[in-house]
């Protein structure tokens, strides 16, 4: 049976070719474009049975001196080997039985930093990318759309990674949506890596893959995507295009709440247009759109 740990191999193993991996071919005809698996295990050092059964989830347990010389064979980055590294720790263990979803409580100190930065466009996100929270100008500036008050109720809170795919006035709002998309499911997966057992996570995975197949098509990619800075072009339906960097305080653990904030440049025309929809919000809820 094939485990998160299985399909994370299998795809990656996927992508590397046998001269990128410094392999010679003698003609033999391939049924993969990536390397077999005896070839990976060639260059992990470790037997072809062992990493067979590990892929297919038959071997648990595997160290990490194992799973850090497959991941110098998959050539993966500092991201994909901690995910792998989680991947592999999650597999040795039984996973507990289902249980239903609890809803998440916004941490009270994000909740202070984000009534302490009314200028800045914030909201607080949970680990399944529940919107629990946001002030003012972060709801102005990513859903409008929306009522104000939806982050207080577990009903009706928001979550980014469906508003990215199944909303059409978020996908409206990116530029450049595929590069949105993109990261947050890889994001989502190292989120899914963290808490393999989070029965909530698992209903937000089968609920976009239903409801999207172009997140079926990135999910069933098994890529990961650290979730640190990056820079979004927005086309806002009320100051025009404007150019913004999210980026993410945690609450203290390694991945868990953050504070998520919007930002430009001082001076820039996007900073401008972020001045621009700060007057036209003022203290309360965005405005009503025209």
């Amino acid at each position: 049976m094939t485990t998160l740990l299985g399909e994370f191999l299998a795809a990656h193993r996927a992508r590397i070719t046998p001269e990128q991996a410094g392999l010679r071919l003698y003609g033999d005809r391939r049924r993969v474009d990536g390397l077999r698996r005896e070839e990976l295990a060639m260059l992990a050092g470790v037997s072809s049975s062992y990493y067979t059964r590990l892929e297919q989830g038959q071997s648990r347990n595997a160290s990490p001196q194992v799973l850090d010389a497959i991941a110098t064979a998959l050539r993966l980055d500092e991201t994909e080997r901690l995910h792998l590294h989680r991947l592999g720790d999650a597999d040795s263990h039984p996973r507990r039985p289902g249980r239903r979803p609890v809803s998440e409580k916004p941490s009270p100190g994000l909740l202070q930093l984000l009534g302490a930065m009314p200028s800045v466009p914030a909201m607080v996100i949970g680990v399944r990318k529940d919107i629990l929270a946001w002030n003012p100008l972060g709801h102005a500036l990513l859903a409008g759309h929306l009522p104000f008050a939806a982050p207080a109720t577990p009903a009706s809170r928001p979550n980014m990674a469906k508003l990215v795919f199944l909303d059409p006035e978020m996908r409206a709002l990116f530029g450049d949506w595929d590069a949105r998309a993109r990261a947050d499911v890889g994001c989502l997966r190292l989120f899914a890596g963290e808490y393999p057992d989070d029965p909530g996570l698992a209903e937000l995975v089968g609920a976009l893959a239903v409801g999207s197949s172009e997140f079926a098509a990135l999910w069933g990619d098994n890529r990961v995507t650290a979730c640190g800075a990056q820079s979004y072009e927005l086309q806002h339906p009320l100051v025009g295009r404007v150019t913004v960097t999210e980026q993410g305080l945690s609450a203290g653990e390694l991945i868990a709440q953050r504070l998520v904030t919007y930002t430009a440049p001082a001076g820039s025309p996007s900073a401008e247009a972020l001045t621009l929809l700060a007057q036209l919000v003022g203290d309360g809820p965005a405005a009503a759109r025209p």
